[in-house]
Protein backbone atom coordinates (compact mmCIF):
# COMPACT_ATOMS: atom_id res chain seq x y z
CA UNK A 1 0.00 0.00 0.00
CA UNK A 2 1.16 3.18 -1.10
CA UNK A 3 1.93 6.06 1.48
CA UNK A 4 0.91 9.04 0.80
CA UNK A 5 3.33 12.50 1.27
CA UNK A 6 2.86 15.43 3.16
CA UNK A 7 2.22 17.24 -0.16
CA UNK A 8 -0.18 14.76 -1.21
CA UNK A 9 -2.22 14.60 1.91
CA UNK A 10 -2.22 18.29 1.90
CA UNK A 11 -3.53 18.38 -1.64
CA UNK A 12 -6.03 15.84 -1.08
CA UNK A 13 -7.28 16.94 2.34
CA UNK A 14 -6.17 20.55 2.82
CA UNK A 15 -9.24 22.28 1.64
CA UNK A 16 -11.43 20.32 4.11
CA UNK A 17 -8.93 21.48 6.51
CA UNK A 18 -8.91 24.83 5.21
CA UNK A 19 -12.88 24.70 5.42
CA UNK A 20 -12.63 23.03 8.96
CA UNK A 21 -10.16 26.06 9.99
CA UNK A 22 -12.40 28.57 9.10
CA UNK A 23 -15.49 27.01 11.14
CA UNK A 24 -13.78 27.00 14.40
CA UNK A 25 -12.44 30.56 13.67
CA UNK A 26 -15.32 32.19 13.41
CA UNK A 27 -17.52 30.15 15.74
CA UNK A 28 -14.50 31.34 18.40
CA UNK A 29 -14.75 35.20 17.07
CA UNK A 30 -19.04 34.98 17.24
CA UNK A 31 -20.52 32.04 18.88
CA UNK A 32 -24.20 32.84 17.02
CA UNK A 33 -21.99 31.61 14.05
CA UNK A 34 -22.75 27.82 15.25
CA UNK A 35 -26.51 28.95 16.04
CA UNK A 36 -29.59 27.62 13.99
CA UNK A 37 -30.41 30.58 12.35
CA UNK A 38 -26.99 31.22 11.07
CA UNK A 39 -27.15 27.72 9.37
CA UNK A 40 -30.53 28.57 7.93
CA UNK A 41 -28.74 31.46 6.41
CA UNK A 42 -25.51 29.58 4.99
CA UNK A 43 -28.11 27.23 3.67
CA UNK A 44 -29.93 29.45 1.80
CA UNK A 45 -27.33 30.90 0.15
CA UNK A 46 -26.01 27.82 -0.46
CA UNK A 47 -28.64 26.22 -2.40
CA UNK A 48 -29.37 28.52 -5.00
CA UNK A 49 -25.00 29.13 -5.64
CA UNK A 50 -24.60 25.66 -5.56
CA UNK A 51 -27.03 24.68 -8.20
CA UNK A 52 -25.70 27.55 -10.53
CA UNK A 53 -22.45 26.09 -9.98
CA UNK A 54 -23.87 23.00 -10.99
CA UNK A 55 -24.57 24.45 -14.42
CA UNK A 56 -20.87 26.23 -14.69
CA UNK A 57 -19.53 22.58 -14.12
CA UNK A 58 -21.52 21.20 -16.82
CA UNK A 59 -19.80 23.92 -19.32
CA UNK A 60 -16.39 22.96 -17.58
CA UNK A 61 -16.59 19.47 -18.23
CA UNK A 62 -16.56 20.28 -21.86
CA UNK A 63 -13.31 22.53 -21.68
CA UNK A 64 -16.25 25.50 -21.82
CA UNK A 65 -17.28 28.23 -19.67
CA UNK A 66 -20.78 30.64 -19.14
CA UNK A 67 -20.33 33.85 -18.11
CA UNK A 68 -24.27 34.73 -18.68
CA UNK A 69 -25.43 31.92 -15.77
CA UNK A 70 -26.31 34.94 -12.96
CA UNK A 71 -27.89 37.27 -15.75
CA UNK A 72 -30.10 33.85 -16.56
CA UNK A 73 -30.96 33.18 -12.90
CA UNK A 74 -31.79 37.54 -12.66
CA UNK A 75 -33.94 37.24 -15.81
CA UNK A 76 -36.05 33.77 -14.56
CA UNK A 77 -36.35 35.61 -11.39
CA UNK A 78 -38.10 38.55 -12.77
CA UNK A 79 -39.73 36.63 -15.66
CA UNK A 80 -41.15 34.54 -12.42
CA UNK A 81 -42.49 37.78 -10.85
CA UNK A 82 -44.01 38.82 -14.17
CA UNK A 83 -45.72 36.06 -15.17
CA UNK A 84 -47.78 35.89 -11.32
CA UNK A 85 -47.79 39.56 -10.65
CA UNK A 86 -48.56 41.45 -13.73
CA UNK A 87 -50.08 38.64 -15.91
CA UNK A 88 -52.09 36.83 -12.73
CA UNK A 89 -50.67 33.44 -14.05
CA UNK A 90 -49.77 30.59 -11.71
CA UNK A 91 -46.95 29.19 -10.35
CA UNK A 92 -46.78 25.89 -12.84
CA UNK A 93 -46.73 28.57 -15.67
CA UNK A 94 -43.98 30.75 -14.01
CA UNK A 95 -42.07 27.33 -13.76
CA UNK A 96 -42.86 26.59 -16.73
CA UNK A 97 -41.75 29.14 -18.81
CA UNK A 98 -38.73 29.98 -16.50
CA UNK A 99 -37.03 26.32 -17.19
CA UNK A 100 -37.62 27.34 -20.99
CA UNK A 101 -36.12 30.14 -20.80
CA UNK A 102 -33.37 29.05 -19.54
CA UNK A 103 -33.28 25.89 -21.92
CA UNK A 104 -33.69 28.60 -25.02
CA UNK A 105 -30.74 30.82 -23.80
CA UNK A 106 -28.51 27.67 -23.27
CA UNK A 107 -29.41 26.64 -26.65
CA UNK A 108 -28.62 29.94 -28.27
CA UNK A 109 -25.40 30.12 -27.06
CA UNK A 110 -24.24 26.33 -27.74
CA UNK A 111 -25.30 27.26 -31.06
CA UNK A 112 -23.10 30.52 -31.30
CA UNK A 113 -20.09 28.93 -29.63
CA UNK A 114 -20.54 25.90 -31.88
CA UNK A 115 -22.22 26.70 -35.65
CA UNK A 116 -21.11 30.44 -35.27
CA UNK A 117 -17.68 29.45 -33.67
CA UNK A 118 -17.99 32.62 -31.25
CA UNK A 119 -15.74 32.00 -28.13
CA UNK A 120 -17.09 30.78 -25.24
CA UNK A 121 -16.12 33.50 -23.54
CA UNK A 122 -17.60 36.07 -25.48
CA UNK A 123 -20.61 34.57 -26.76
CA UNK A 124 -21.94 34.44 -23.20
CA UNK A 125 -20.48 37.27 -22.08
CA UNK A 126 -22.77 39.13 -24.80
CA UNK A 127 -25.26 36.77 -23.62
CA UNK A 128 -25.09 38.53 -20.26
CA UNK A 129 -25.26 41.72 -21.40
CA UNK A 130 -28.50 41.50 -23.87
CA UNK A 131 -30.27 39.54 -20.85
CA UNK A 132 -29.51 41.88 -18.40
CA UNK A 133 -30.95 44.76 -20.37
CA UNK A 134 -33.29 43.00 -22.16
CA UNK A 135 -35.61 41.73 -18.21
CA UNK A 136 -35.19 45.67 -17.14
CA UNK A 137 -37.51 46.97 -20.21
CA UNK A 138 -40.71 45.65 -19.25
CA UNK A 139 -40.78 47.35 -15.98
CA UNK A 140 -39.04 50.13 -17.60
CA UNK A 141 -36.17 49.20 -15.11
CA UNK A 142 -37.88 48.79 -11.69
CA UNK A 143 -38.50 45.70 -9.42
CA UNK A 144 -41.57 43.73 -9.45
CA UNK A 145 -43.76 43.39 -6.29
CA UNK A 146 -47.36 42.31 -5.40
CA UNK A 147 -49.87 45.60 -6.04
CA UNK A 148 -47.00 47.56 -8.01
CA UNK A 149 -47.74 50.43 -10.03
CA UNK A 150 -47.50 49.93 -13.69
CA UNK A 151 -46.58 52.41 -16.52
CA UNK A 152 -50.20 53.17 -17.12
CA UNK A 153 -50.92 54.10 -13.80
CA UNK A 154 -52.63 51.00 -12.85
CA UNK A 155 -51.82 48.52 -10.04
CA UNK A 156 -50.69 45.07 -10.72
CA UNK A 157 -53.68 42.48 -9.51
CA UNK A 158 -51.60 39.54 -9.33
CA UNK A 159 -49.40 38.11 -7.03
CA UNK A 160 -47.31 35.02 -6.04
CA UNK A 161 -48.45 31.86 -5.61
CA UNK A 162 -48.19 30.43 -2.38
CA UNK A 163 -47.14 27.55 -3.90
CA UNK A 164 -44.53 28.98 -5.46
CA UNK A 165 -43.13 30.71 -2.39
CA UNK A 166 -42.90 27.54 -1.04
CA UNK A 167 -40.00 26.44 -2.85
CA UNK A 168 -37.92 29.36 -1.68
CA UNK A 169 -39.38 29.63 2.14
CA UNK A 170 -40.55 26.53 3.38
CA UNK A 171 -38.13 24.47 5.82
CA UNK A 172 -38.31 20.81 7.16
CA UNK A 173 -37.22 19.26 10.60
CA UNK A 174 -33.38 17.80 10.42
CA UNK A 175 -32.11 17.90 13.76
CA UNK A 176 -33.55 20.94 14.70
CA UNK A 177 -37.57 22.11 13.60
CA UNK A 178 -37.66 23.83 10.34
CA UNK A 179 -33.26 23.76 9.99
CA UNK A 180 -33.09 23.06 6.48
CA UNK A 181 -34.70 24.82 3.56
CA UNK A 182 -36.67 23.01 0.83
CA UNK A 183 -34.24 24.49 -1.44
CA UNK A 184 -31.27 22.72 -0.07
CA UNK A 185 -33.11 19.69 -0.96
CA UNK A 186 -33.49 20.91 -4.25
CA UNK A 187 -29.58 21.50 -4.33
CA UNK A 188 -28.66 17.87 -3.21
CA UNK A 189 -30.91 16.14 -5.72
CA UNK A 190 -29.99 18.04 -8.76
CA UNK A 191 -26.14 17.40 -7.72
CA UNK A 192 -27.07 13.65 -7.20
CA UNK A 193 -28.32 13.79 -10.57
CA UNK A 194 -25.86 15.22 -11.81
CA UNK A 195 -22.75 13.70 -10.25
CA UNK A 196 -24.46 10.20 -11.17
CA UNK A 197 -24.73 11.76 -14.78
CA UNK A 198 -21.22 13.28 -15.24
CA UNK A 199 -19.79 9.97 -13.63
CA UNK A 200 -21.80 6.91 -14.01
CA UNK A 201 -22.99 7.22 -17.69
CA UNK A 202 -21.27 6.75 -21.09
CA UNK A 203 -23.03 10.38 -21.67
CA UNK A 204 -20.62 11.73 -18.91
CA UNK A 205 -17.75 10.38 -19.89
CA UNK A 206 -17.76 11.11 -22.94
CA UNK A 207 -18.41 14.78 -22.03
CA UNK A 208 -15.05 14.63 -19.64
CA UNK A 209 -13.31 12.90 -22.66
CA UNK A 210 -14.35 16.10 -25.43
CA UNK A 211 -13.16 18.21 -22.32
CA UNK A 212 -10.03 16.76 -22.44
CA UNK A 213 -9.35 16.26 -26.11
CA UNK A 214 -12.07 17.37 -28.35
CA UNK A 215 -10.64 16.34 -31.50
CA UNK A 216 -9.87 13.01 -30.34
CA UNK A 217 -13.09 12.44 -29.46
CA UNK A 218 -14.45 14.16 -32.90
CA UNK A 219 -11.76 11.41 -34.61
CA UNK A 220 -13.36 8.53 -32.21
CA UNK A 221 -17.17 9.28 -33.61
CA UNK A 222 -18.56 11.16 -30.71
CA UNK A 223 -21.03 14.33 -31.78
CA UNK A 224 -18.46 16.59 -30.20
CA UNK A 225 -21.00 19.54 -31.00
CA UNK A 226 -24.06 18.03 -29.53
CA UNK A 227 -22.58 17.90 -26.48
CA UNK A 228 -21.31 21.08 -26.17
CA UNK A 229 -24.89 22.58 -26.79
CA UNK A 230 -25.66 20.02 -24.20
CA UNK A 231 -23.28 21.64 -21.80
CA UNK A 232 -24.80 25.08 -22.21
CA UNK A 233 -28.25 23.87 -22.34
CA UNK A 234 -27.96 22.49 -18.57
CA UNK A 235 -26.13 25.46 -17.33
CA UNK A 236 -29.39 27.28 -18.59
CA UNK A 237 -31.68 24.80 -17.24
CA UNK A 238 -29.50 25.06 -13.64
CA UNK A 239 -29.50 29.17 -13.75
CA UNK A 240 -32.99 29.22 -14.31
CA UNK A 241 -33.65 26.96 -11.32
CA UNK A 242 -31.59 29.12 -9.16
CA UNK A 243 -33.27 32.25 -10.22
CA UNK A 244 -36.68 30.73 -9.42
CA UNK A 245 -35.87 29.90 -6.11
CA UNK A 246 -34.32 33.42 -5.41
CA UNK A 247 -37.76 34.71 -6.30
CA UNK A 248 -39.68 32.18 -4.18
CA UNK A 249 -37.33 33.57 -1.70
CA UNK A 250 -37.54 37.19 -1.93
CA UNK A 251 -41.17 37.05 -3.08
CA UNK A 252 -40.65 39.47 -5.97
CA UNK A 253 -38.78 40.15 -8.48
CA UNK A 254 -35.80 42.58 -7.36
CA UNK A 255 -33.66 44.28 -10.26
CA UNK A 256 -30.31 44.56 -8.10
CA UNK A 257 -30.45 40.91 -5.91
CA UNK A 258 -28.74 38.80 -8.47
CA UNK A 259 -25.44 40.88 -9.05
CA UNK A 260 -22.83 38.73 -7.29
CA UNK A 261 -24.81 34.97 -8.26
CA UNK A 262 -22.00 34.69 -11.45
CA UNK A 263 -19.09 35.24 -8.59
CA UNK A 264 -20.11 32.73 -6.56
CA UNK A 265 -21.40 30.47 -8.44
CA UNK A 266 -17.91 30.49 -10.74
CA UNK A 267 -15.97 30.71 -7.31
CA UNK A 268 -17.90 27.34 -6.16
CA UNK A 269 -17.26 25.37 -9.29
CA UNK A 270 -13.62 26.16 -9.40
CA UNK A 271 -13.01 25.67 -6.02
CA UNK A 272 -14.57 21.89 -6.44
CA UNK A 273 -11.11 21.26 -8.09
CA UNK A 274 -9.47 21.39 -4.83
CA UNK A 275 -12.19 19.37 -3.07
CA UNK A 276 -9.93 15.69 -2.36
CA UNK A 277 -7.59 16.85 -5.02
CA UNK A 278 -10.14 15.77 -8.12
CA UNK A 279 -8.09 18.88 -10.33
CA UNK A 280 -10.95 18.68 -12.61
CA UNK A 281 -14.69 19.50 -12.98
CA UNK A 282 -16.84 17.42 -10.54
CA UNK A 283 -20.32 17.83 -9.33
CA UNK A 284 -19.01 17.19 -5.13
CA UNK A 285 -16.39 19.09 -5.08
CA UNK A 286 -19.02 21.92 -6.95
CA UNK A 287 -21.54 21.28 -3.93
CA UNK A 288 -18.39 21.33 -1.03
CA UNK A 289 -17.19 24.80 -2.91
CA UNK A 290 -20.77 26.30 -2.83
CA UNK A 291 -21.01 25.12 1.29
CA UNK A 292 -17.50 27.22 1.32
CA UNK A 293 -18.48 30.19 -0.28
CA UNK A 294 -21.75 30.01 2.06
CA UNK A 295 -19.99 29.62 4.98
CA UNK A 296 -16.76 32.26 4.33
CA UNK A 297 -19.30 35.14 3.36
CA UNK A 298 -21.91 34.38 6.83
CA UNK A 299 -18.93 34.46 8.83
CA UNK A 300 -17.58 37.80 7.14
CA UNK A 301 -20.81 39.22 7.62
CA UNK A 302 -21.40 38.38 11.07
CA UNK A 303 -17.53 39.60 11.82
CA UNK A 304 -18.62 43.11 10.54
CA UNK A 305 -16.31 42.96 7.73
CA UNK A 306 -16.49 45.73 5.25
CA UNK A 307 -18.76 44.34 2.05
CA UNK A 308 -15.94 45.42 -0.48
CA UNK A 309 -12.99 43.21 1.04
CA UNK A 310 -15.65 40.04 0.52
CA UNK A 311 -14.85 39.77 -3.40
CA UNK A 312 -11.01 40.09 -2.22
CA UNK A 313 -11.32 37.45 0.10
CA UNK A 314 -13.11 35.06 -2.22
CA UNK A 315 -10.47 35.53 -4.73
CA UNK A 316 -7.31 34.82 -2.12
CA UNK A 317 -9.10 31.62 -1.17
CA UNK A 318 -9.94 30.39 -4.72
CA UNK A 319 -6.24 31.27 -6.06
CA UNK A 320 -4.57 29.45 -2.85
CA UNK A 321 -7.39 26.45 -3.77
CA UNK A 322 -6.04 26.04 -7.19
CA UNK A 323 -2.96 26.64 -6.18
CA UNK A 324 -2.91 22.98 -4.08
CA UNK A 325 -4.70 21.72 -7.30
CA UNK A 326 -2.44 22.20 -9.54
CA UNK A 327 0.76 23.76 -8.71
CA UNK A 328 1.47 21.47 -5.63
CA UNK A 329 0.31 18.87 -7.57
CA UNK A 330 2.46 19.18 -10.73
CA UNK A 331 -0.41 18.91 -12.98
CA UNK A 332 -1.63 20.65 -15.67
CA UNK A 333 -4.52 22.57 -16.38
CA UNK A 334 -6.53 22.38 -19.26
CA UNK A 335 -5.79 25.52 -21.77
CA UNK A 336 -8.58 27.81 -23.60
CA UNK A 337 -6.93 27.55 -26.85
Amino acid sequence: MKTLSLTDLAIRYGFLLLMAGLIVIFSIAKPAFLSPQSAVFILQSVAITGILALGVTATLVVDGFDLSIGAVATSAMMLSAYVMVIWDMGAVAAVVMCLGMGALVGLVNGLLIVKMRVPDLLATLGMMFLLVGLQRIPTQGNSISTGMVLADGSAATGSFAPSFLMLGRHRIDFILPDLVPLSVVFLIVIAVLVWAFLELTRHGRVMYAIGSNAQAAALAGINVAGYRVLAYVISGVMASIGGILLAARLGRGDVASGNNLLLDSVAAALIGFAVLGAAKPNAFGTAIGALFVGILLQGLTMLNAPYYTQDFIKGAVLVVALVFTFALSGRVGRGRG
